[in-house]
């Protein structure tokens, strides 16, 4: 998995892992992922008509796709 800066903001992967793409639910902007060090989760840009944010990339399902927590 690689990442790359953006416009100011930080690093965007560029190559999410294909277990996450194919876990991902339709509809979200997987050219826009990252990971927040908060949660270990993958959060996507969203740009909607009155602002942009990040939203959790979430499965089907609705469960959030993370990162295996390290001990």
């Amino acid at each position: 998995m690689t990442t790359t800066q953006g416009s100011g903001e930080a690093g965007f992967i560029t190559n999410l892992p294909e277990s996450v793409v194919a876990m991902a639910a339709p509809n979200q902007n997987l050219q826009a992922v990252r990971i927040m060090p908060e949660d270990g989760c993958y959060w996507y840009k969203y740009v909607g008509p009155v602002e942009t944010t990040y939203l959790p990339l979430r499965t089907t399902d609705g469960r959030p796709i993370c990162t295996p927590r390290t001990s």
